[in-house]
């Protein structure tokens, strides 16, 4: 919605006395204009510096546009692979707490607290990011006869099912982040579960800013993606 004002100096409204001016607010919306005459006290000050005044407080009153955000994306680490297998595998959308399945880059001031970084965010939720980094990890590595995503029409063998447990920047006794996947490799013929694991990571923030909190990140979550294929390589 944007508005849009005239100003009439010479009419003052008969039941008033005093300097006084005249705005017409022209409110745009959806369904056309709408102009609404308002009396201005001017308190002694000119016409011009009174215009002001209220300009500055619709401006304030409609919202101002707000400073773009800082947008991070993690990547995927390149890995080195000898074997190759038949099996193809799908990497299932990740699970998260609500802190954590969403835009925003969690700081961790202290145990039990939780901030997220200002000017900051991730590109997508973060379990997408997560899901899209680790299926790009599995298919660089050239173990795998097909890596796929939900939707993507694969005879699947092997489900790798993700839990983000953690994924935050610590900022208590020393700047690092932390990244914690809990994995399961499920198999789609039967439901059964052929093996379970914790990957865990941790790297130091190397200078300041909303980048170097998101590269710390990125680094250990590499690490971890890159864990995570070599361990699911060697369990089915």
């Amino acid at each position: 919605m944007t508005a849009g004002y005239g100003v009439d100096f010479g009419v003052r409204p008969p039941q008033e006395h005093g300097p006084q001016l005249r705005v017409d607010l022209t409110i745009w919306g959806q369904r056309g204009s709408r102009v609404k005459s308002v009396w201005v006290r001017t308190g002694g000050l000119t016409s011009a510096a009174a215009l002001l005044a209220l300009s500055l407080a619709g401006c304030a009153a409609l919202g101002g546009k707000p400073a773009p955000l800082d947008t991070f994306e993690l990547s995927a680490p390149q890995i080195d692979m000898h074997g190759h297998s038949r099996r193809q595998i799908l990497i299932a959308q990740p699970s998260a707490l609500k802190a954590l399945d969403s835009q925003n880059i969690v700081i961790k001031p202290a145990d039990g607290s939780i901030q997220y970084l200002k000017g900051a965010q991730w590109a997508d939720r973060l379990p997408l990011i997560v899901q899209a980094r680790l299926a790009e990890t599995f298919q660089r590595s050239g173990s795998f006869a097909g890596v796929g995503k939900p939707g993507e029409g694969l005879a699947i063998d092997y489900q790798v099912i993700v839990e983000v447990r953690t994924f935050e920047v610590r900022v208590d006794g020393g700047e690092h982040a932390e990244v914690d996947l809990f994995v399961r490799i499920l198999n789609d013929r039967n439901g059964e579960v052929r093996a379970s694991k914790s990957f865990t990571e941790s790297a130091p923030v190397s200078g300041g800013g909303n980048a170097a909190y998101v590269g710390a990140l990125d680094n250990a979550f590499g690490q971890a993606a890159k864990d995570i294929v070599r361990w699911t390589d060697s369990v089915i």
